[in-house]
């Protein structure tokens, strides 16, 4: 069984319309009433909330990807075998193998 929130038939994905009819299992749907009552917001904020925030992440993967395909792997390994001037800070030192 499903839930269907703001519902606008009329709306389409080409309009500037910010309603989207969106259909969630009534058990997605209570969880996600529970943490949005949890966080002091509504269900509308907590579900955009979490798209912008998947949205993000997967721009986000993307550009990393894109940035490893860029990178100079002669200038990090030069970087990376330079001599250091500081000890490394406890804690942040390699591990022993």
């Amino acid at each position: 069984m499903f839930c269907y929130l703001r519902s606008n038939p009329e709306s389409d994905m080409t309009t500037k319309d910010p309603t989207y009819p969106l259909s969630l299992s009534v058990s997605i749907k209570n969880e996600a009433e529970k943490l949005a009552a949890a966080e002091g917001t509504s269900l509308n904020q907590f579900i955009a909330t979490a798209v912008a925030e998947k949205v993000a992440a997967l721009r986000m993967a993307s550009y990393f990807a894109e940035r490893r395909g860029r990178a100079n792997w002669e200038a990090f390994d030069r970087l990376m075998a330079r001599p250091g001037s500081a000890a490394p800070r406890s804690g942040d030192e390699l591990p022993d193998n």
